[in-house]
């Protein structure tokens, strides 16, 4: 909600979760060919080291290996596919749009053009 409220007073107009793209994207700019995926820190597995939700949890790491593992493949063949259908893909950290403020739209800024 964050992000899509800052990027609403930005002046960007977008579509929610398009059921037709690969991993539904978060917001959706079809004009412009580009897409946002706001990914959990825990879910999406984040590697940066500073993030500290990115952690594997350290009970029934059998279950919870396999099942974070594959959603990070399923992310990737989604960022894949859509590349190769011409669509541009940014992604935001759930840690990251919690702490940034104007870096944040920064980013956004340059990715929407």
């Amino acid at each position: 909600m964050l992000v899509r409220s800052r990027v609403h007073r930005m002046g960007y107009r977008f579509r929610l979760h398009a059921k037709d793209l690969p991993g539904k994207p978060d917001l959706v700019f079809r004009p412009r060919k580009k897409v946002i995926f706001v990914h959990g820190c825990f879910w999406h597995q984040h590697q940066k080291e500073a993030c500290k939700d990115g952690r594997q949890p350290k009970s029934n790491t059998g279950y919870w290996s396999q099942k974070l593992a594959r959603n990070m493949e399923r992310d990737a063949a989604n960022i894949t596919s859509l590349k190769a259908s011409g669509w541009k893909v940014l992604i935001l950290w759930e840690c990251e749009v919690l702490k940034a403020g104007s870096t944040l739209e920064r980013r956004i800024r340059q990715f929407l053009g």
